[in-house]
C-alpha cells in the first residue's frame, strides 16, 4: 500500500515543513509515501481523476472522528484488503471547493477543534506515523 498526501497550496512555514518531512521520512520505513502540493481544488481533482482506483479521504473537521487506535485499525484493514493507494486530501486556508467535496465523499477529522491548514498537515503526518507504529507493535504510541 502507498500513502499520498495531496495538499492544496504550499506549506510555507519552514518549521511546519521540517515536521512534516520528518514524519514522512519515518512513515517511509513502513510503506511508500509521497507528498504532492497542488495549486488549487481543480488541480487536486485532476490528480484524483488520473487514477480512480485509489481510496481518497478528505481531511475535514466535519468528517468521521477516530481515536488513534481506530485510525490504525482502519488503515490496517485497508492494507490487508489489498488497497493499492490511499490519498489524504488536505485543504488550504480556504478549505475545499464544493467540487472537491463532491468528488471525495469519504472524510476523516483530526479534531472537533479548528487548526491552521499547515498544523493540520503536520498532525496528519504524525497520526499516520503513529498508526503504522501501532500496527507494527512499536513502543512509540505509548
Amino acid at each position: 500500500m502507498k500513502i499520498r498526501l495531496l495538499m492544496l497550496g504550499k506549506t510555507r512555514r519552514a518549521e511546519m515543513r521540517v515536521v512534516i518531512d520528518d514524519y514522512v521520512k519515518r512513515i517511509s520505513r513502513h510503506l511508500p509515501i509521497e507528498v504532492t502540493e497542488v495549486r488549487d481544488g481543480d488541480a487536486a481533482i485532476k490528480k484524483l481523476d488520473a487514477d480512480r482506483a485509489v481510496t481518497a479521504v478528505l481531511l475535514d473537521a466535519a468528517g468521521k472522528s477516530l481515536t488513534s487506535e481506530a485510525f490504525a485499525k482502519w488503515l490496517g484493514e485497508l492494507r490487508d484488503r489489498g488497497t493499492r493507494e490511499i490519498i489524504f486530501v488536505c485543504g488550504d486556508a480556504d478549505g475545499f471547493p464544493d467540487a472537491l467535496r463532491d468528488r471525495v465523499p469519504q472524510r476523516v477529522s483530526l479534531s472537533a477543534m479548528t487548526y491552521s491548514h499547515e498544523l493540520a498537515r503536520a498532525m496528519l503526518a504524525e497520526q499516520l506515523y503513529r498508526a503504522f507504529a501501532i500496527l507494527s507493535g512499536s513502543p512509540y504510541p505509548k
